[in-house]
């Protein structure tokens, strides 16, 4: 996916905010400490469905989005698989970097794509870019992938999660976690490329901070979303392409 003209991200400053080129999901903007640990290409082109047990249900590795859309959305993050990624949206969070941002391009039936703060597709954040770390998680249905522009090293901030599977998308773009729970509040993101009423990112945190939830007042919308197509089976297993 592009940062903006389709899912992708240039960085934010001035100078790549007016000569940023249109990103599409497949953006991904920033680059780990060198202490990452680096899998082996075998275990990352075949990582296993679930995460090793001492990644599985960590806090340390569980993002939560409150999102605009009415609740907490939390997401087993995969460091076994794309550590400099993981890293990145870690330390985002925690600096509060996402509070307030919004989703700036969802598709229906694709993904919906946020973590910009210029909210057009063209802006990231002052770290350096990402190299890729494309592996065999597939982008399935609630999958967390990192955003890019065409080079494949150019993810920084901007992430998309899906709504239904497009595997097309595998091995082209970094995949780094999961929603575990939540999945609800991000099928009621609003629509558009951008959408009228864009949904927002309330609080980005790590479970492990123990942040709490921001009052449901906070977790409202002045223009709720249409109630989306119900996914059915059919949707979660038709081979989709490009």
């Amino acid at each position: 996916m592009k940062r903006n003209a389709d899912p992708m991200f240039a960085r934010l400053t001035i100078a790549a905010a007016l000569a940023a080129v249109a990103l599409t999901p497949a953006a991904a903007q920033d680059a780990a400490p060198a202490t990452a640990a680096t899998p082996d290409a075998a275990y990352r082109n075949n990582p296993p469905a679930l995460p090793p047990e001492d990644i599985r249900g960590n806090p340390e590795h569980m993002l939560a989005l409150d999102l605009s859309t009415g609740g907490r959305v939390v997401i087993q993050l995969r460091p076994d698989v794309a550590p400099r990624h993981v890293d990145r949206i870690k330390t985002l969070a925690r600096l509060g970097f996402y509070n307030g941002l919004t989703f700036h391009r969802v598709i229906e039936g694709f993904m919906a794509q946020g973590g910009d703060p210029l909210g057009n597709g063209t802006g990231g954040s002052e770290m350096p870019d990402i190299p890729s770390e494309f592996n065999g998680l597939p982008h399935v249905r609630g999958t967390l992938a990192m955003a890019r522009s065409q080079s494949p090293d150019s993810a920084n901030s901007q992430f998309f999660i899906m709504l239904l599977p497009r595997l097309s998308l595998d091995r082209n773009y970094t995949a780094l976690g999961r929603v575990v729970s939540g999945m609800e509040f991000v099928d009621r993101i609003q629509r558009g490329e951008p959408p009228a009423n864009p949904s927002r990112i309330v609080q980005a945190s790590i479970l492990a901070d123990g942040q709490p939830m921001p009052p449901a007042s906070a977790l409202t919308e002045n223009v709720p979303a249409a109630a989306g197509a119900p996914v059915t089976a059919d949707d979660l297993n038709a081979p989709i392409g490009g």
